[in-house]
């Protein structure tokens, strides 16, 4: 199905894929401070309220907003707003600290961003974790999602595969939010399908993606034996694991949450991913969508989001 969105509904999307990646985000940084989750995550055994996000909801905020402003992602603006809104205490990577401090004391993003890691640029999960909404923004155009994706996550990662982790994220959240439209499931492996040609076939990120297909239907410890589970805070080590998992639990948003509580790592970022995914899928308060419940026992969003 060929289609144009308007404003409006782009940006109802977006904010269904960003209530996804919020609440993913603070649920699963209550288990990353915490230790070791439940067995079965369970509304009796939900941490207390309220969950507060991360800087992967701060900079996925920044990414709607620059959005909501001009329909589009200017590398210059949203260097600035993510160098200017980065509050230390969320929870920021050193190298993620020092381009923001490089950009908001004047240095240029493309310098900054190329500095990082002795000149090789990030290949950090940064950019991924925060692109979902993105592409749910661009749900009928993958290209625009892949191309817009790629300029948001250049102003911080100069690394192919940090670009590749974004590229994926986004395709896949347009692909679910274009599958909501069309009210109609892709099955897991059309869906890794579709993100794996979107992304640089040079990449370990590509290939990471391929290799989800054939784990379809494997027990999780092996998945996260292949995939990662984001221990590593690379795009490497934690894209394919956050796809493969909204791609197995796209109409189950809960369970799909679960899942990346139950596998480990760097849970706050793999929640963030598949929760965005999902929820371009699923919506909010829908079945299977991001429950009412948890919605509101995440901390609210910024107030300077429109």
């Amino acid at each position: 199905m060929s289609f144009t969105l308007f404003a409006d509904a782009r940006l109802a999307l977006a904010r269904d894929s960003l209530a996804g990646l919020s609440t993913g985000d603070a649920l699963g940084a209550q288990f990353f401070l915490s230790g070791p989750a439940p067995e079965q995550l369970t509304e009796a055994t939900l941490p207390p309220p309220p969950w507060e996000w991360t800087d992967d909801t701060e900079m996925a905020c920044s990414v709607v907003a620059e959005l909501a402003a001009s329909g589009s992602i200017d590398r210059d603006r949203l260097a600035l707003a993510f160098a200017e809104r980065c509050a230390a205490q969320r929870g920021y990577g050193p190298g993620a600290m020092l381009i923001l401090r490089l950009i908001r004391t004047g240095t240029p993003w493309p310098v900054a961003a190329a500095s990082a890691f002795d000149g090789q640029g990030s290949c950090g999960n940064g950019a991924a974790m925060r692109v979902g909404p993105l592409g749910a923004y661009f749900a009928d155009s993958t290209a625009r999602a892949a191309a817009q994706a790629r300029a948001s996550a250049e102003v911080t990662h100069a690394h192919s595969e940090g670009i590749a982790g974004a590229v994926a994220v986004a395709v896949a959240a347009a692909l679910a939010a274009r599958a909501r439209l069309d009210g109609h499931r892709p099955a897991p492996d059309r869906l890794l399908a579709g993100i794996a040609a979107a992304i640089d076939p040079g990449t370990e990120v590509h290939r990471c993606v391929q290799r989800a297909i054939g784990l379809l239907g494997r027990p999780l410890p092996r998945v996260v034996a292949a995939l990662g589970n984001g221990s590593r805070v690379t795009a490497q080590d934690t894209v394919a694991f956050t796809l493969w998992v909204a791609a197995t639990y796209l109409d189950d948003y809960p369970a799909a949450i679960r899942v990346c509580v139950q596998a480990g790592g760097d849970v706050d970022t793999t929640a963030a991913i598949a929760g965005a995914v999902v929820a371009a899928y699923t919506g909010v308060g829908t079945p299977g969508g991001v429950p009412e419940a948890w919605l509101a026992a995440r901390e609210p969003l910024p107030t300077w989001l429109p």
